[in-house]
């Protein structure tokens, strides 16, 4: 469960649009089929932009960041 407070904080919104940042630069440094990384990096980003949390749903929880952090 620690994890999952962790992704819905500040810091873990913050870790997921650097790491989706990360991802995007690996893809255009390799190139090829690389780029797939590209949009895994995209959805990271945008996760840590719009608040919502792709691991909810696996633990029962809203994907709504706000909601999210509430259920706890």
């Amino acid at each position: 469960m620690f994890i999952l407070e962790f992704l819905g904080s500040v810091a873990g919104r913050w870790s997921r649009a650097i790491a989706g940042l990360v991802l995007i630069v690996l893809a255009i440094a390799l190139g090829g089929w690389w780029w797939l990384l590209a949009i895994v990096g995209g959805v990271f980003i945008a996760a840590g932009a719009f608040d919502f949390c792709l691991l909810a749903p696996l633990a029962s929880k809203p994907l709504q960041g706000r909601k999210f952090r509430d259920s706890f």
